[in-house]
């Protein structure tokens, strides 16, 4: 008999992916958590049955979703997180010495303890010592911290359930506040493709539109997500990702990477006709 886990991208299209065996499957406080492991894609991760990670192409949104702000300000030493529980995202942050202090804000523990477990691959470097965890609503962690953070990554689910208040005026409103004058703020800003996940991408942009003066997308591949075209927000106080990318500074690190290069970093700025529509209609 054979097993696939399927997961609904609209009520016309659908997503599968043959599953060799089942290695974990536990109903938290917040969420559903799965893990399988595939021949294709390697183990992966669903939360209430949606995709959040797979071993195989992890890489491109990790990258993606850390190095682009990196490269623009190579003075950034405080990170805020939010979301994150599988760890992908801190084991890029920890790539750089220059980071002093990343506080991880994750609302469901068991993700975390699940992905330590059956997913080293990207929780690998959850217990290094700049790393400091707190289990804890992202939403009200952020409204407390004035002028602290050089970077904050929202790394969260889709905008409904644990992850709905994560696309709201208010929190970009709050993240702006924990933010130094240099800092960034980048978020997952669902894919610009099937209409419902193009209309909470729009919504997305026009709450951090509303709030910060410097606000931009970026896009990547990624194949597992919904169309496997996805969108991530760079906003700031000031700084532009494109005229203050730091190429130079960030080549001569010598970071090996997969997908992410500063090449890329501008080309990934570089938008579809009809995705510079939909953000258009956002003005």
């Amino acid at each position: 008999m054979e097993l696939w886990f399927t997961e609904e991208h609209t009520k016309n299209v659908r997503f599968s992916i043959k599953v060799e065996k089942q290695l974990v499957s536990k109903q938290g406080d917040f969420q559903r958590i799965d893990v399988f492991d595939t021949k294709e894609f390697g183990r992966i991760l669903t939360l209430d049955g949606y995709l959040m990670v797979t071993e195989k192409d992890e890489f491109i949104y990790h990258e993606m979703i850390t190095h682009v702000p990196m490269a623009v300000n190579p003075a950034i030493k405080k990170v805020l997180v939010i979301g994150a529980g599988d760890g992908g995202t801190i084991r890029e942050l920890t790539r750089y010495t220059s980071i002093e202090w990343i506080d991880m804000v994750e609302i469901d523990q068991e993700v975390v303890n699940v992905c330590k477990e059956y997913l080293p691959q990207t929780a690998c470097k959850l217990e290094d010592e700049r790393v400091h965890i707190h289990y804890e609503d992202g939403l009200k962690f952020v409204r407390k911290p004035v002028n602290m953070y050089d970077l904050i990554i929202v790394d969260s689910t889709d905008p409904f359930g644990p992850g709905e208040g994560l696309f709201t005026k208010e929190f970009y409103g709050n993240c702006f506040k924990a933010l130094t004058d240099q800092g960034i703020l980048i978020n997952q800003h669902e894919s610009p493709y099937y209409e419902s996940d193009a209309n909470a991408m729009q919504r997305a942009h026009r709450n951090i539109k509303a709030v910060f003066p410097v606000s931009e997308v970026y896009q990547m591949h990624i194949p597992t997500y919904p169309s496997g075209h996805w969108m991530f927000g760079f906003a700031s106080k000031g700084l532009s990702p494109i005229k203050d990318l730091n190429a130079e500074w960030w080549n001569q690190l010598g970071l090996e990477t997969r997908y992410y290069n500063t090449d890329l970093h501008l080309g990934a700025f570089a938008l579809p006709n009809y995705v510079k529509k939909l953000l258009m209609e956002c003005e």
